[in-house]
């Protein structure tokens, strides 16, 4: 229990950056740009997909032909909530590269609905997004990428022949470049 306490301790601080609200505001607010402005989304109509790890390892390690970029974020990271827009810009302006993009949610179990949902409705996000309630953290983080302290915002790229993992937040020009190096 203390092992679970103290890696909730360094998620939460690990997560921390000087990032002024206005900045999250304007960030998140550029979602807009890459969807489409007239498609409300009801709370009702979320329907969230809740994964043990066991149940997330699968996605984390397809072999298809394409190239996933998977994300590890929550609405309670600052860094995370400011890289958002870029992942969903990256959704739409890649789709049809072969580029699949999903948001694992961080997010705690009791926030699903006050919390989560409304964030995904509010910025009406595309990408598809699932959420990871395993409290075994010391077990799946290293299984994620044995380098993963388990701070966030972190992504994996990867396709059938190569896997990268980054423990850092993305500007949009920074993720499209690393997406590159894949399908170049």
């Amino acid at each position: 229990m203390m092992r679970y306490v103290l890696l909730l301790f360094v998620l939460i601080f690990a997560c921390k950056q000087n990032t002024s609200q206005e900045d999250v505001k304007l960030e998140t607010e550029t979602v807009a740009n890459v969807q489409d402005a007239n498609q409300d989304i009801n709370l009702k109509d979320i329907d969230l997909k809740v994964y043990n790890f066991n149940e997330l390892e699968p996605l984390l390690n397809k072999t298809e032909d394409k190239i996933y970029v998977v994300n590890f974020w929550a609405t309670w990271c600052a860094p995370c909530v400011k890289e958002l827009p870029y992942f969903e810009a990256l959704n739409e302006n890649y789709k049809n590269k072969n580029v699949e993009v999903l948001l694992v949610s961080l997010d705690f179990p009791k926030q699903y609905d006050t919390k989560l949902k409304p964030f995904i409705a509010k910025h009406k996000l595309k990408s598809e997004i699932v959420v990871l309630n395993d409290v075994d953290a010391n077990t799946w983080i290293p299984k994620v990428d044995k380098e993963w302290t388990g701070a966030i915002p972190a992504t994996i790229i990867y396709n059938k022949n190569k896997r990268v993992f980054f423990e850092k937040s993305f500007t949009l020009e920074e993720l499209e470049l690393e997406v590159d190096k894949f399908i170049n």
